[in-house]
């Protein structure tokens, strides 16, 4: 099936964008376990989601209020908003296969099963 052209001139149709997975990760200040979830999340998403991902930085102690419209209780915490559902990883994010579970991620390479990254919808 082809589709017919509408024939109203213009420029063409830009292609729809590589959905993004939209990360915040909440900490109380620049502590060393703050520092740390931080390297564990960016490494995680150069290995399964490079160039698909951005990650937002929000310090409490700067913006306590922000806390709010995400409920956040504990500090690190990974608010994944993109793709939906909104899911939620406290801790520094050093179990890398909680991580991975936790953003609903597959591995790149790994066991027999793995079919790769999946990609957000």
């Amino acid at each position: 099936m082809i589709a017919a052209k509408s024939g109203r001139p213009g420029p063409p149709r830009k292609r729809k964008p590589a959905a993004t997975w939209d990360l915040r990760l909440y900490i109380a200040g620049f502590t060393p376990r703050a520092a740390r979830a931080f390297e564990n999340l960016k490494a995680v998403c150069e290995e399964n989601m490079k160039g698909l991902y951005r990650i937002e930085v929000i310090d409490l102690l700067k913006n306590p209020r922000l806390a709010r419209g995400d409920q956040i209780v504990a500090v690190p915490t990974l608010v994944r908003k993109l793709p939906v559902p909104v899911r939620k990883i406290i801790g520094d994010l050093s179990d890398r296969e909680r991580v991975l579970v936790g953003l609903d991620v597959r591995l790149r390479t790994g066991s027999a099963s793995s079919s790769g990254t999946r990609r957000p919808k």
